[in-house]
C-alpha cells in the first residue's frame, strides 16, 4: 500500500512539474482561456487538478514553432542563388 501511495505522489509531482515547465516555455499565443501567469499560478497552487486542466483546456495542441518559419540565412559559399550569379 505504501508503494502505491509513493507512486501516486511521485506521479503527481512529475505531472505538475511537466505542466509547469510546458506552460512556462510556451508563447502567450499558444495558451488559451487565461494568461500565462494565471495558468502558472493555477498549476502551482492547485497541483494535479490544475495541471490536468492546463493540459486539457489551457494549451493549444498545434506545433510549438511559428507557423511560417523564417528562411535560414546561408553564407555566400553555401547559397545556390548567389553561386549562380557568379
Amino acid at each position: 500500500m505504501i508503494k502505491l501511495e509513493a507512486f501516486l505522489v511521485i506521479a503527481s509531482l512529475a505531472l505538475t512539474l511537466y505542466a509547469f515547465i510546458d506552460c512556462a516555455q510556451r508563447d502567450e499565443t499558444q495558451i488559451k482561456k487565461l494568461p500565462k501567469w494565471g495558468w502558472l499560478l493555477i498549476i502551482l497552487f492547485v497541483s494535479t487538478l490544475g495541471s490536468v486542466a492546463y493540459l486539457i483546456i489551457g494549451r493549444d495542441r498545434g506545433p510549438k514553432g511559428p507557423k511560417n518559419p523564417k528562411r535560414r540565412i546561408l553564407p555566400p559559399d553555401d547559397d545556390p542563388d548567389f553561386l549562380r550569379k557568379l
